[in-house]
């Protein structure tokens, strides 16, 4: 089916993917991909036709309210993992957790947790990848220019506020679906 993607992707759509276009090929088996913008419901399809055009898996999490019968099953069939937001576990070391059990997890979020205009990220993807010693691959969503663009694996240092400056100059000027929220 990845022919169909493809066609979508490209020849309906019109969209292209630009930077690290070599990701499947670059076999890192486990990775938190950031997501951004996240400004539209439309940013999830085109994330699972770009997943299939550059052939890898990549799965997401989700707040368990989306993952009731019958779009639920739709969900876990795509790669998605419930997550209860209201319980007291700490959402880090259970997401971290899902990466030491499986040997290959690529786990996709948008580190500004709602597809509002935010100020600042919300920084547990950040954790996450520094606690399971992943890297993290950063995919544009940018409607203006019909682009994915996608970075080379990023491995955390110790400065959490350097960190973020390079993730965000990534994705300077990029326009997600509804800009004013980019």
């Amino acid at each position: 089916m990845q022919w169909l993607a493809k066609f979508i992707y490209f020849k309906v759509l019109g969209w292209q993917v630009i930077g690290n276009t070599t990701i499947s090929k670059n076999s890192i088996k486990k990775a938190v991909i950031i997501a951004v913008p996240h400004t539209s419901w439309h940013d999830f399809y085109i994330g699972i036709l770009l997943r299939s055009v550059v052939n890898i898996k990549i799965n997401f999490i989700g707040k368990k309210e989306l993952f009731v019968f019958p779009i639920g099953w739709f969900f876990k069939v795509l790669g998605g993992t419930p997550i209860d937001r209201f319980t007291k576990a700490n959402k880090v070391d259970v997401i971290a957790k899902l990466f030491k059990e499986k040997d290959e997890f690529r786990m996709a979020l948008a580190p500004e947790g709602t597809r509002k205009k935010v100020k600042e990220w919300r920084t547990g993807f950040y954790y996450i990848a520094k606690k399971a010693h992943v890297p993290i691959i950063m995919i544009s969503f940018d409607f203006e220019n019909k682009q994915n663009k996608i970075s080379e694996p990023f491995y955390p240092t110790n400065s959490m506020e350097n960190d973020l400056k390079f993730m965000h100059l990534f994705f300077e000027d990029v326009k997600g679906k509804i800009p004013k929220y980019s």
